[in-house]
């Protein structure tokens, strides 16, 4: 089979509960309700998502459980995200496949199966929208905090070997913001220069321009502390085939962030049946 769909997805902590959605947010939660739609009709056999708040210090973790199930109080936001219940199937031959793959790529990937290993918001938070009935197993990868851009997208480019390679419909969900410089109150947008700069990489990203946003990350994460120094999008785009459709569908401010939802539509097959793999390293 193949990557069906990615996606990058907000997770703002105000948007977790439905019924107390800030209006200026309130786009982004019908967004996610369609896609969730989306993702119903292609009846995928897993969901891999990677969380810019799972962030690992040294090794890229997969999370291999066979049965996710907890209750999430946020560190950073108890008002907001307490006592949220989750229980979502996992895969662990699937994690297994994708620790194997890494290793034998000489990267540090280790699994993680515990029953005790309580989800991120960022990973409960777009969920609860995404995947609203709980039936779809989840793999969840961290983003590795001692890795590179660079090593981040090869270690992308692996796993979206495994999955393509895979008998499995695989769904590929990042979650993070783009510009992350956070002040307080969830009203403020970036400023006009950070601000600039989402606006660019996201030009880049709707003319399927994807080496140009590749190879902007650095700076752009500097400049604009993009969530997680850029690491979840350097790791979107290595799910990204040839001709693939980006659909921009919605956005909004949260702290000074900026979070969007864009979805990436299946690629292509070439004339010889093959898909193509991007290099933006060089």
């Amino acid at each position: 089979m193949t990557i069906e769909l990615s996606m990058l997805v907000p997770h703002v902590p105000s948007i977790c509960h439905v019924d107390q959605v800030p209006d200026f947010q309130q786009p982004m939660v019908n967004a996610m309700k369609e896609v969730a739609k989306d993702i119903e009709q292609i009846k995928p056999d897993a969901i891999v998502l990677v969380s810019c708040h799972w962030p690992s210090t040294f090794f890229h973790y997969v999370d291999g459980t066979p049965i996710h199930k907890g209750i999430l109080t946020a560190i950073e936001a108890p008002d907001l995200i307490k006592d949220v219940p989750y229980s979502y199937p996992g895969d662990e031959i699937l994690a297994n496949e994708l620790v194997s793959a890494g290793k034998d790529a000489g990267l540090q990937v280790q699994c993680v199966n515990d029953p005790y290993y309580v989800w991120d918001y960022g990973s409960v938070v777009p969920l609860r929208y995404l995947v609203p009935k709980e039936d779809i197993p989840v793999v969840n990868l961290s983003v590795t905090l001692a890795a590179s851009i660079e090593e981040t997208y090869q270690w992308g480019q692996v796993i979206a070997k495994v999955l393509r390679e895979s008998q499995k419909r695989i769904v590929f969900v990042s979650s993070g913001a783009l510009s992350h410089n956070l002040v307080r109150g969830r009203h403020n947008k970036p400023t006009i220069a950070e601000h600039a700069l989402d606006k660019q990489f996201v030009e880049f990203v709707m003319i399927n321009d994807y080496k140009s946003a590749y190879q902007m990350l650095p700076e752009y994460a500097r400049m604009a502390k993009v969530e997680s120094g850029g690491r979840h999008l350097a790791m979107l785009f290595s799910m990204l085939e040839d001709n693939c459709t980006p659909s921009y569908l919605a956005d909004g401010q949260s702290s000074g962030s900026w979070n969007a939802l864009i979805t990436f539509e299946k690629a292509n097959v070439s004339c010889n049946g093959e898909t193509t793999e991007r290099e933006y390293a060089n």
